[in-house]
C-alpha cells in the first residue's frame, strides 16, 4: 500500500509542478447536478442504429443523444442548441460494422454549424482515415475523441471486430496529420472488467501529440452483456492515472463521466493521483480538493472541452 500511495503522491506532484493546484468540476450535457444542467448536449448522427453492438454498450448510450441523421436537421439543431445557451456539441453516433461513423454525410453541416454558431464542436470520431480526418479539420471542429485499446484480444471480444489496434494506432495518426486535436480515452477494465491492455493504451498515447487524456472505466448498462459485470477496483483506476502522468507529463488528465456512479472512492484517489478535471463529482470529492488548496473551477461542458468556459460556481 505504501507503494501504491507513494506511486500517487508521485503522480500529484507531478501534476501540481506542471499545472499548478487547480482542478476543474464538469457537468456535461445530458446531466443534472442539483437541478443544474450541462450546456454540452450530445448529438446521434445515426439516431439510435449501431451496427458494431459493442458488449459493453450495443447501442444504449445512443439513446440519450440527440437524433441528427441528416444535414439539414444538424445546423437546425445545433443553432437552437445554441440560441438556448449551450456552450457547444459533442456529435456521435453508431458505428458501422468497420468500426467508423458515416462523417461523409454531415461533414458539410458541421461547416455550416461553425459558419452559423459559436458553439465548440467535439466528435467521437471511431476509425477513421486521413482524409476525413483533413475535411472534418476543414470543416472546423475542435476536438476529437477517440476511444485507446490497448490489447487486441479486448478489442476483438468487445468491440466483435475481427482486427486489432493497429487500426487504433492508424486513426491516432491520421488525426495528428490532419492537425485535428486529439483526445484520447481509456476505458479501464473493458475485458469484462479485468485490466487488460490498459497501460499498453497509455504508451500507445504516449507516442503522439494529444490535447489531453481522459480516463472512464466500465461501466453497467442495463441489458447489455457486461451489466452485471463488477467494475474494476478504484486503485485499478487510480494507478492507470498515475502511470498516464508519467507517461505524458505536461498532458492534462481527466476522469470523465463514463463511470460507475457513486463510487466515491475512485474520485477521491483520482484527485491523489493529480487529475486536473473530473466529471460529475460528488460532495466529498469537491471537499477532498478543498482539503489540498486546490482552486477549484466549475465548468458545464465535457470534461474533454478544451476551451476554457469554467466559472467560480456551477
Amino acid at each position: 500500500m505504501q507503494d501504491f500511495d507513494d506511486r500517487l503522491r508521485l503522480a500529484r506532484e507531478s501534476a501540481w509542478r506542471e499545472f499548478g493546484k487547480h482542478i476543474t468540476f464538469y457537468l456535461p450535457g445530458g446531466f443534472t447536478y442539483d437541478g443544474l444542467k450541462g450546456k454540452y448536449p450530445a448529438i446521434s448522427i445515426t439516431g439510435s442504429q449501431c451496427a458494431l453492438q459493442c458488449d459493453h454498450c450495443q447501442g444504449k448510450i445512443l439513446d440519450g443523444m440527440i437524433p441528427a441523421s441528416t444535414p439539414i436537421p444538424l445546423i437546425e439543431k445545433c443553432r437552437r442548441l445554441a440560441a438556448n445557451g449551450a456552450q457547444g456539441v459533442l456529435i456521435s453516433g453508431g458505428c458501422d460494422e468497420k468500426g467508423r461513423l458515416p462523417w461523409d454525410e454531415v461533414i458539410s453541416a458541421i461547416g455550416e454549424v461553425k459558419k452559423q454558431t459559436d458553439l465548440y464542436v467535439s466528435i467521437h470520431c471511431g476509425l477513421i482515415d486521413f482524409k476525413t480526418a483533413q475535411r472534418l479539420k476543414e470543416a472546423g471542429v475542435d476536438e476529437a475523441l477517440i476511444d485507446v485499446i490497448g490489447d487486441d484480444q479486448t478489442y476483438q471480444d468487445i468491440y466483435h471486430l475481427g482486427f486489432g489496434v493497429t487500426r487504433i494506432e492508424q486513426s491516432l495518426e491520421s488525426l495528428q496529420k490532419a492537425g485535428l486535436p486529439v483526445v484520447p480515452h481509456i476505458v479501464c477494465g473493458l475485458h469484462y472488467g479485468k485490466m487488460r491492455g490498459e497501460k499498453k493504451a497509455v504508451e500507445i498515447i504516449s507516442r503522439f501529440e494529444v490535447r489531453q487524456v481522459v480516463i472512464v472505466s466500465l461501466m453497467g448498462i442495463p441489458e447489455t452483456p457486461l451489466w452485471d459485470t463488477p467494475p474494476p477496483r478504484a486503485e485499478e483506476v487510480a494507478d492507470i492515472i498515475a502511470e498516464t502522468r508519467f507517461k505524458v507529463p505536461g498532458v492534462p488528465i481527466s476522469l470523465g463521466c463514463a463511470r460507475q456512479r457513486g463510487d466515491v472512492s475512485l474520485e477521491i484517489l483520482a484527485i491523489d493521483a493529480g487529475v486536473n478535471r473530473m466529471a460529475l463529482p460528488s460532495e466529498e470529492a469537491i471537499e477532498h480538493a478543498r482539503n489540498y488548496g486546490l482552486e477549484i473551477r466549475y465548468q458545464r461542458t465535457c470534461c474533454s472541452v478544451s476551451r476554457d468556459f469554467s466559472l467560480g460556481d456551477w
